[in-house]
């Protein structure tokens, strides 16, 4: 794969599916697993999802669904298979995928991509990345390297112009499991998943 270009995004489609919305209606933990090594695709733009962090609704007090239903929450107390996008620090949106059937908060935070399309549109977008592994290596980071915005709070992942797609050849991966990253709350629940040695998780 050239660093220059990546892979072109119209052999990603070819060689891929888009996952369907009974993915994303399980519990988070299981959706967050399964996430690995899936494709994420915005525009001409795609990346390899390495590392996610579960959120577990009412009963978790690290997830913004713990407050209960709120005009924040409303998209992750909604319909399964949407994007939770928001804003943080004053800087930086994330993207969350809202998963358990409707009305059950949960979501997964994806955490960080491995660029494999649209290097140069990310390289402009994160001028200070020095390094292929520094462009998407952390929730903040993927969003602003592929154009992900909170004008996509609420899209459909299964039919909008967010995607999530499984490789025809979805290889193994070995997954760990880790405590989440810059939380108060419920800090020690081993939430947090990536795939084992991958350089483009977060730092």
């Amino acid at each position: 794969m050239s660093e220059v270009s990546g892979i072109p995004i119209s052999r990603i489609l070819s060689s891929s599916l888009r996952l369907t919305r009974d993915f994303y209606a399980r519990p988070a933990i299981e959706v967050a697993r399964d996430c690995l090594g899936k494709i994420l695709l915005h525009g001409n733009t795609a990346g390899r999802i390495v590392e996610v962090e579960a959120y577990l609704g009412v009963n978790d007090r690290a997830a913004h669904s713990w407050h209960g239903l709120t005009n924040r929450t409303r998209v992750i107390f909604g319909p399964t298979g949407n994007a939770y996008v928001y804003f943080i620090y004053g800087m930086y949106e994330c993207l969350n995928f809202v998963c358990e059937p409707e009305g059950q908060a949960g979501a997964v935070l994806i955490r960080a991509i491995e660029p494999l399309s649209g290097f140069a549109i990310m390289r402009r977008r994160r001028p200070r990345a020095r390094r292929i592994e520094d462009l998407a290596s952390g929730p903040g980071k993927l969003t602003l390297a592929m154009g992900i915005t909170r004008k996509l709070n609420g899209a459909d992942l299964v039919d909008g112009p967010l995607q999530v797609r499984r490789a025809r050849d979805e290889s193994p991966i070995e997954v760990l499991a880790t405590p989440r990253i810059g939380i108060t709350h419920c800090a020690d629940w081993p939430l947090r998943f990536m795939i084992a040695n991958n350089p483009f998780v977060s730092r």
